[in-house]
């Protein structure tokens, strides 16, 4: 398969789809693991697929605990995923900061500000989840991927199997040509008569000529 061919492109955007689910996720932990309050995933609509793919949205009750969340996703994208945000916002207030990783946005919101701006709201097209439910969806999606892969992998198998196959005819036809003990005994037992048939006969002559 050639780079630009569609089946190519596809399974590219794909990989590159699945990879940002997966960053999204461990932002979602992050926020679940230092306390974060009501955090949604916001799966946006292909219409607003230029501006990002989704949004993570978490709620903190003070602007020290706001800071630790992003900070601490920050951190965690970066060490485990080699992941750097485009661009961050709002760190030095704490009460709303925007780490920008293009393909996803992280929003992290003091309770007040977050129901000022609503920010669900403005994005009624966009599907929203639990980091639960988006955890499971994730999960099916690497299993499926998982799958298609073993097939493919017992696909390409099978023609190798295929072509063993003849093997046992061959050594069939080989054993066939090979004469067997009891042929050669045969043989031999046969030519023994012949043989002492001849030498009688000469003995007979050699009389008659005495």
């Amino acid at each position: 398969m050639k780079l630009g061919e569609p089946t190519y492109r596809m399974s590219t955007i794909q990989e590159h789809h699945q990879q940002t689910r997966i960053l999204v996720q461990a932002a979602a932990t992050v926020c679940e693991d230092k306390k974060g309050q009501d955090t949604r995933i916001l799966e946006l609509d292909p219409i607003d697929a230029g501006l990002s793919d989704f949004f993570l949205v978490t709620s903190a009750t003070n602007d020290r605990q706001a800071i630790a969340i992003a900070d601490e996703i920050e951190h965690k994208l970066k060490k485990d995923f080699g992941a750097y945000p485009n661009s961050v916002e709002g760190r030095r207030q704490g009460e709303w900061i925007l780490l920008d990783y293009v393909d996803f946005v992280v929003h992290v919101f003091l309770v007040d500000r977050r129901a000022f701006y609503d920010i669900e709201r403005l994005r009624k097209s966009a599907r929203p989840l639990t980091p639960a439910e988006f955890d499971a969806e994730l999960k099916a999606a690497l299993a499926e991927k998982t799958l298609a892969a073993r097939k493919k992998a017992s696909a390409k198998a099978k023609p190798a199997s295929a072509k063993a196959a003849p093997a046992p005819k061959a050594r069939k036809a080989a054993k066939k040509s090979i004469p067997t003990r009891k042929a050669t005994a045969g043989a031999k037992s046969a030519g023994k008569p012949v043989v002492k048939k001849a030498k009688a006969k000469k003995a007979v002559g050699r009389r008659s000529g005495k």
